[in-house]
């Protein structure tokens, strides 16, 4: 994907409508991990041809910065990102067969 970046709006729409079904977050309402999508979608396209796992302490390091006035802390935050970034990735493959993102799947 590097170079086009996913839809921010259509990925907020996705996640609102989908949050609720994810393991890490009950008792959470979407307001709280909205940042934490936002940021995997947006590392995603910041940092391309790199894996999510690779890059996963840089993002946790600078969480504070971006969370906004989301109260999570990045232990329950880095689940939404994950997923998030997986999203976007899965996106690109389908897109472009073979290894485009060069994560290994």
């Amino acid at each position: 994907m590097g170079s086009k970046a996913a839809d921010p709006a259509v990925e907020d729409t996705y996640w609102r409508e989908n949050f609720s079904s994810r393991p890490y977050a009950g008792g959470s309402t979407y307001d709280e991990y909205q940042p934490a999508y936002r940021y995997g979608v947006d590392s995603y396209s910041k940092y391309p041809n790199r894996t999510y796992e690779d890059i996963e302490p840089e993002l946790g390091r600078d969480w504070g910065g971006v969370r906004g006035r989301s109260s999570l802390e990045w232990e329950k935050a880095k689940h939404a990102t994950r997923d998030a970034w997986h999203r976007v990735s899965n996106a690109v493959e389908r897109a472009v067969p073979g290894d485009s993102d060069k994560d290994g799947r």
